[in-house]
């Protein structure tokens, strides 16, 4: 498992009966967590900010204490360049970051950064509100941004602004991913590196259904025709409960691998808690590599 170590304006605080407390800079909101099903001991330690109440028919909602509509925090890349989020209470228990992909981040930034390539062009699908569009773009990429929502896209370009990072480095596009994947591959493009981050359920601006276990292979299947021998990297991130890291590896080996050489590796990705030292598993990734 991998986790995150460096992220000065995160924190899991406690995690436990399904729940974790986190800090957002100077702000503790505690939300739902399906792994933490231990129960949890100091849970009256903490002066909440606001609590994410899940319904027992779905969805949910929060309830606020004091907490601002919005507020900043920021990632540290290296001495030089700093990824800023603006957070806000979003429905179903989100706050704009992800915090364990930190990790991820950092990869991708450090092999940009360190392959020389000035011409470096990434493709970054379901990338919500935009970490790793930045820090792509921070380690000198062109970054091509697509989401279904537009509220998200206009959420990243804030988050990019503020990060001091060149909008025409980044081409956003507001679509569904597979149709704009299959318009990529029409037009002939390929790209340096792709990331992508699907949701376990979802629908596109379309009501286009996608579920991961029927659609991420043949998905991944598509995007090999979006490479050639000057692609470097493919990153897939995923949450669906039961699917385990290996899968990824088998996919991008058959896929990728089998097509472009190089190698594959896949792990959990995590959180670590500040009151018993444990690590939230969080997802996981799985990368292939030229």
């Amino acid at each position: 498992m991998k986790f995150v170590n460096d992220f000065n304006d995160y924190s899991v605080l406690d995690c436990g009966d399904m729940m974790k407390i986190e800090k957002f800079g100077k702000y503790i909101l505690k939300r739902p967590d399906p792994q933490a099903i231990w129960h949890m001991k100091n849970i009256n330690n903490y002066k909440l900010n606001a609590i994410y109440h899940r319904s027992s028919s779905g969805g949910g909602e929060w309830q606020f204490f004091d907490l601002p509509k919005s507020w900043k925090i920021s990632y540290d890349l290296d001495d030089n360049n700093k990824m800023i989020f603006n957070l806000k209470p979003y429905t179903f228990k989100h706050t704009g970051v992800f915090p364990e992909q930190a990790v991820n981040w950092k990869f991708m930034f450090e092999y940009i950064k360190n392959s020389n390539n000035k011409n470096f062009n990434v493709l970054n699908l379901f990338a919500y509100t935009g970490g790793a569009t930045m820090a792509c773009a921070l380690a000198g990429a062109k970054v091509t941004h697509v989401d279904a929502s537009k509220g998200m896209v206009t959420y990243a370009k804030e988050n990019v602004v503020d990060s001091n990072i060149d909008n025409n480095s980044v081409r956003w596009i507001v679509d569904d991913c597979r149709k704009f994947v299959q318009r990529e591959i029409r037009r002939g493009k390929k790209y340096n590196g792709i990331i992508l981050d699907p949701p376990s359920y979802g629908r596109g601006p379309n009501g286009e259904i996608w579920k991961l276990e029927d659609n991420i292979y043949d998905f991944l299947n598509d995007l090999s025709n979006l490479f050639d021998e000057n692609s470097c990297f493919l990153i897939l991130n995923q949450y669906t409960t039961g699917l385990q890291a290996s899968v990824l590896s088998y996919m991008l080996s058959d896929i990728f691998k089998t097509k472009f050489g190089g190698k594959v590796e896949s792990y959990e990705i995590g959180l670590k808690v500040k009151e018993t030292n444990l690590i939230l598993p969080e997802g996981q990734t799985g990368i292939w590599t030229k």
